[in-house]
């Protein structure tokens, strides 16, 4: 059986975000039922319930574990540490993605995946050599090739991970001052998750649908996917940033060209917006935006939500 569950469902700055005061952040601070707070977007995944790789190390990493059994350290005789985390993978560079690892640097043993731009990142960043290469081995994901998934001291997880290249954006830092225009040679990527046969497709940015894309999530039994913005000028229209969806690397949900419409004729089995950004009104329960994600089939990740497949 292939597990997952939702660490973290929202995008960058959580939900409540700490410096927002919009009407939806304020409902979730006030602790209003029908909004629900979330962690930044990440994923734990597991084929045996035991050893678990999780895609996407945000920040909120600590309160995630703390908030998930599953992932609780076990205790047993003559040791002290441990944690059921054998591997991370990630999708790109973005803070969002990779500032978690600093949290998972006592000395606890693990896998790193991840593709060739962000492996740069890293090594171009002396702060992340606090994760002891002996203990934490970094291992380049190829593109369009399944891979088995291992531990650090490279014992099998039971899993097989694939990357693949989406069209994406570099990551906020390293754009300077002018647009770099879309990026689709995989500094974002999206990652298949597979084990018995079954497979969670985690894309938690995509700027847009294309047609290899599209075949490769026709069929898919479960996608977690990009859920940023409702309306692309959502964020300019709520006072929160200057930025549109499209500029920032993200497909919004509505609109002609959006997941709703692209996903339309794709068919997938189970089908869950994840990062999503606090002014994005499906957060919110009793919106007209969540009935109509809903009617179009749509669920919303929710913190703590897990999957089960096989």
């Amino acid at each position: 059986m292939l597990r997952a569950i939702i660490l973290g469902a929202a995008a960058g700055g959580g939900f409540p975000q700490w410096n927002s005061a919009g009407p939806g952040c304020r409902r979730a601070r006030a602790g209003d039922p029908a909004a629900k707070p979330r962690t930044q977007a990440s994923v734990a995944v597991s084929a045996d319930g035991a050893r678990w790789l999780v895609l996407n190390a945000s920040p909120d990493i600590a309160a995630q574990i703390a908030a998930t059994p599953a992932l609780h350290p076990v205790p047993a005789a003559g040791r002290v540490r441990h944690s059921p985390i054998a591997g991370v993978a990630v999708t790109g560079a973005e803070v969002d993605t990779i500032a978690g690892l600093l949290t998972l640097r006592e000395r606890h043993p693990f896998g790193l995946h991840a593709g060739a731009a962000v492996l740069r990142v890293l090594a171009e960043n002396p702060i992340f050599n606090v994760l002891d290469p002996a203990l934490v081995p970094r291992r380049e994901l190829p593109l369009e090739r399944a891979v088995p998934v291992a531990d650090g001291a490279g014992a099998p997880l039971g899993l097989t991970l694939e990357a693949f290249a989406v069209p994406g954006k570099v990551a906020l830092y390293q754009e300077g001052e002018a647009d770099p225009g879309r990026a689709d040679d995989g500094e974002t990527i999206g990652l298949s998750v597979s084990a018995g046969g079954e497979a969670v497709v985690f894309i938690p940015g995509c700027a847009a649908m294309t047609p290899a894309l599209r075949a490769r999530l026709s069929g898919a039994a479960c996608v977690l996917f990009d859920g940023t913005l409702f309306h692309d000028d959502e964020m300019i229209l709520a006072g929160a940033g200057t930025k549109t969806g499209a500029r920032m690397g993200h497909m919004s949900i509505a609109g002609p060209r959006g997941t709703l419409a692209a996903f339309a004729d794709i068919p997938v089995r189970r089908r869950i917006l994840i990062h999503i950004n606090n002014t994005n009104p499906v957060l919110l329960a009793d919106s007209a935006e969540r009935a109509i994600v809903r009617e179009a089939g749509w669920e919303v990740a929710e913190d703590g939500m897990e999957i089960r497949l096989g």
